[in-house]
């Protein structure tokens, strides 16, 4: 890093804009001391261009140099959408479908398998399970296919899969089913390395009539916050984060950000933040709207950074931020650049990337090929590592897998935590 804050701190400046300025550089002193962030620290930060915003930058790489080194991490995976059926009708998603649409579909326990079987031949290790949210509530349709499968609920079909999955493949399950409750938590725990849940953002502005939630129960932050505060209480490593970009204000991502960090000072079991860019989509409600800037998005990034510390997984999905043809592989040097700049930000993550199977959320964003991604951070100074669904620093702490997977993953690992 260039120590441009330090020069920017001799800039002149007068007035209600010197105060700002003050106060501005006192929150990074705070942050780069070690110090926890407040409020109105954030609400300061989040804001920054120009100077500052390289400053900031800056501000958060040290903090994660500090502490995690220069190492970056993916997990290699499948990536399996159950079912693509859903409750909610959330204006930015073009995953979720209704019955009799013919994209509608959910994979049988032979479809399951066939992909874990082919990922684990690829040196895959997570099957990642994406869902729509208790489907069967809503469609009479899901009713009957889950009656056909043996099953009551979405959920309990999830499990019995990921029990199958365990039993055939040495693959390891990452669930996102939506909202749960303790009960639906405690049993998919025993079939599951982790589990996460995206708060998306705390406002319940984003609920109204016009708002991306309008039409999605589930989006409730009441629930969302529930299910979290749930998911702590059971030990569980939970993957969650914000989605940035859907009409949030910046006060929004802050206070978002604070009730995560609050949940995760009750629990200790946030295991990863993501924060995942809005891209708008020919077929969704929200498709005219504006994307967030790579630079909008970096600063939340490095605001994150400050406010968790050094030792939260922070993470931003490569393939939304890398824009490059759906049919080739061939990103252009303008393109990298958004690897720089999420690095100068603080991120130690790149999330899931699967060699096999496409982003079924965002398809027509190609996952970055890991060997090319792994140049890329070589280049830069850092080193990309392999870790599994279940980051490191959970694996020996008690209670947070279940007996039989504990031993399972012990058996995978070096001592650091990372496949052996």
């Amino acid at each position: 890093m260039s120590g441009r804050g330090d020069e920017i701190a001799h800039a002149p400046l007068c007035g209600r804009e010197r105060r700002s300025y003050r106060a501005f550089i006192a929150a990074l002193k705070k942050a780069r001391a070690g110090h926890r962030l407040e409020r109105e620290d954030a609400l300061l930060l989040i804001q920054a261009e120009g100077d500052e915003w390289w400053a900031l930058l800056e501000a958060a790489a040290e903090v994660r140099d500090r502490e995690r080194g220069r190492t970056i991490t993916f997990s290699k995976k499948v990536f399996l959408p159950l079912t693509n059926l859903c409750r909610d009708y959330c204006a930015y998603c073009a995953f979720r479908k209704d019955p009799g649409d013919p994209e509608a579909k959910t994979m049988t326990p032979e479809e399951v398998l066939d992909i874990a079987r082919a990922g684990e031949r690829l040196g895959c290790k997570e099957a990642l399970f994406s869902l729509g949210d208790k489907p069967e509530l809503a469609f009479p349709e899901m009713r009957r296919t889950l009656a056909a499968l043996g099953q009551e609920t979405t959920l309990g079909y999830l499990r019995a899969v990921c029990a199958q999955v365990l039993a055939e493949t040495e693959l390891l399950p990452h669930v996102n089913p939506g909202v749960m409750t303790e009960a639906e938590m405690r049993a998919l725990k025993a079939v599951s390395v982790s589990m996460g849940l995206m708060l998306e953002n705390a406002s319940l502005r984003l609920l109204r009539r016009g708002g991306p939630h309008f039409r999605a129960p589930d989006k409730h932050p009441r629930l969302r916050r529930r299910t979290i505060a749930d998911a702590g209480r059971l030990r569980i490593p939970f993957t969650t984060g914000l989605l940035i970009g859907i009409g949030e204000t910046l006060e929004e991502r802050v206070d978002s950000f604070l009730e995560l960090r609050a949940l995760h000072d009750a629990y200790g079991h946030i295991q990863e933040l993501i924060l995942q860019n809005f891209r708008a989509k020919p077929n969704i409600p929200m498709r005219a709207h504006p994307e967030p800037t790579i630079e909008d998005l970096a600063r939340t990034v490095a605001v994150a950074r400050l406010l968790f510390g050094g030792r939260m997984n922070i993470q931003v999905p490569p393939n939304l931020i890398l824009d490059v043809p759906s049919t080739l592989w061939s990103p252009s040097p303008k393109a990298t650049e958004a690897l720089d700049i999420l690095l100068r930000a603080g991120i130690n993550d790149w999330g899931g990337i699967s060699p096999l199977t496409r982003d079924h959320i965002n398809p027509e964003r190609p996952w970055p090929q890991i060997e090319w991604l792994r140049e890329q951070m070589r280049a830069r100074g850092f080193e990309l590592r392999e870790r599994l669904a279940i980051y490191p620093e959970f694996i020996r702490r008690p209670g947070f897998l279940a007996p039989a997977l504990s031993a399972r993953v012990l058996a995978r690992v070096t001592e650091e935590g990372y496949p052996a």
